[in-house]
């Protein structure tokens, strides 16, 4: 997702509670807190010496450990404002990839993609993802590319292919 979708998704909901589920079925506390907003330009050379450069805006989740026992999650409209205040100091790429950086007890600390949403009646949903490490440079260093055909898209369980 990019930052001016996530911005969009906020102003069109600004009457729900903002939750972030990090992996199937486990949500980012309701003690969270916004606690930063990171603007970064990567300007990469990967292993088979390819350049390459982008930019992230990653957006800290923290969990007050002195907030513990509550309930109400942080509204979509305080977000959107949090944001709005961050953009007017720092300005936001809106073409930039989104990530959320969180971690608690159980999740090492990640920087995580959004993989989906979903709009409840009284909440927004944030569904986050991992990705994986990967080598841009296969092919120039020997690795053998992988390429999915027609019969491992639509193997059959028990073939052998899954």
């Amino acid at each position: 997702m990019k930052t001016q979708e996530f911005l969009e998704l906020l102003r069109q909901h600004p009457d729900k509670s903002l939750l972030f589920e990090y992996a199937p079925g486990k949500l980012v506390g309701a003690n969270y807190h916004i606690t930063e907003v990171k603007n970064i330009m990567i300007d990469s050379v990967d292993c088979g010496t390819g350049t390459d450069r982008w930019n992230e805006t990653v957006i800290q989740l923290w969990e007050s450990p002195s907030e513990l026992r509550k309930t109400e999650y942080l509204s979509v409209f305080k977000a959107n404002g949090i944001l709005k205040k961050v953009d007017r100091l720092r300005k936001m790429d809106r073409e930039a990839v989104l990530k959320f950086e969180y971690g608690n007890q159980e999740f090492h600390t990640a920087q995580l993609p959004v993989n989906s949403f979903e709009i409840g009646a009284s909440e927004l949903r944030i569904q986050l993802g991992v990705t994986l490490t990967d080598c841009k440079a296969k092919e120039s260093c020997g690795i053998p590319v992988e390429s999915k055909t027609q019969e491992q898209e639509t193997c059959e369980p028990g073939s052998g292919c899954c």
